[in-house]
């Protein structure tokens, strides 16, 4: 093969290479460990009830009391059966933090629901929980820290991974519960962002099986039919058997041709959050427990610095087995909000479980 065959041939077997790659996102340069570069080429924007548009000079012009622009709107009342907008932005951009609270209440938790839809997709790609989408699994509110979530003891709670958008982002929240509540939230965001064609979109499902069917393994992500990476789950677990330890279940994920069985295999459910023999309320920046407490368990793993990702297709589960006298098959009360990127269009998330099923057997005093 003469040198301009061989160049040609080098240059096509990468492109066709880089094509099957997942694509990632393009940060500026020194956007978080360089802050004193200045040169972004970002616009930066907010957010809330203060300023439902976000745009520039539009902010904090209610009025209270105390008179225009002196805190006049700084949350809502939701009436039940109610949704209203959070955000809805044009353009290119990523949205880069988004802090809520409202009351405490476990059965709150489950109740309201926030969705997401990108670009010019009908369906969402972010169907889940108030309380499981900001890391908080059985409607039990704890304070913690990990790289995704940072949550205070009554309830201030923290979403800090990007969700880029080429064309359009839009927010909604639902309060699907029986009593009125207040909200107060705030959606920080940049525009003007340069993502790379295909990049992938924040996809958040909740799922819950309130009891686990033995010998079939409950199910973190869903069969999804192009490239994206996996990055973690917050996963709560309801022991329905005090008596034997539930986390002897190890982790499967199939990708990319497999079928019978995955790529990855973990060796048990407290093993798969960075623990050990057997759970402790340990949370870690990306792994740990935030809740061990009257056989309710709230664990988690940020797959950051350690990507999951796939080229066509993967599918995550993890198994019920327990160790009574020796490993057992097992039934328990599992949920999960599992948190993914794509690019959109993607498939529907699966449906979305009913409000019974969300809010029964939950944390009470």
């Amino acid at each position: 093969m003469n040198t301009k065959r061989r160049r040609f041939a080098l240059v096509t077997l990468l492109a066709v290479a880089a094509t099957a790659l997942p694509v990632v996102a393009e940060e500026p340069e020194g956007l978080i460990d360089a802050p004193y570069l200045l040169d972004t080429g970002l616009r930066s924007r907010s957010i809330s009830f203060e300023n439902p548009t976000g745009e520039p000079a539009n902010g904090g012009k209610a009025a209270s009391k105390l008179g225009e622009g002196r805190k006049g709107a700084p949350a809502r009342t939701i009436e039940p059966g109610e949704t209203v907008q959070l955000c809805d932005i044009r353009g290119s951009g990523t949205i880069r933090h988004i802090w809520m609270t409202t009351e405490a209440d476990p059965v709150i938790q489950r109740a309201c629901v926030i969705r997401g839809w990108w670009d010019v997709q009908e369906h969402p790609s972010i169907e889940c929980p108030i309380g499981d989408l900001f890391g908080i699994a059985h409607g039990k509110i704890t304070s913690y820290q990990s790289v995704v979530h940072s949550c205070g003891p009554t309830g201030g709670r923290n979403l800090w991974l990007p969700m880029p958008f080429t064309k359009r982002a839009r927010f909604t929240f639902t309060n699907e519960g029986s009593k009125a509540i207040p909200l107060f939230y705030q959606v920080d965001y940049t525009l003007d962002d340069k993502h790379p064609r295909g990049v992938g979109r924040m996809h958040v499902l909740f799922h819950r099986e309130n009891p686990t069917t033995e010998k079939r393994d409950f199910e973190l992500l869903p069969e999804r039919s192009q490239k994206g990476r996996f990055i973690g789950s917050v996963i709560g677990i309801r022991n329905l058997h005090p008596s034997q330890w539930w986390g002897e279940g190890e982790i499967k994920v199939y990708m990319d041709g497999d079928k019978d069985w995955p790529t990855i295999v973990g060796t048990g459910s407290e093993d798969y959050v960075g623990l050990a023999w057997g759970i402790q309320q340990a949370p870690f920046q990306y792994n740990g427990c935030s809740l061990n407490e009257k056989d309710f368990v709230t664990m988690y793993r940020w797959h950051l610095p350690d990507p999951v990702a796939w080229r066509k297709h993967c599918r995550i589960t993890i198994q019920q087995i327990a160790w009574k006298d020796g490993l057992a098959e097992t039934s328990d009360d599992w949920s999960c909000a599992t948190f993914w990127y794509e690019p959109v269009p993607s498939a529907p998330l699966p449906a979305f479980p009913s409000l019974s099923a969300r809010t029964a057997n939950l944390w009470t005093k």
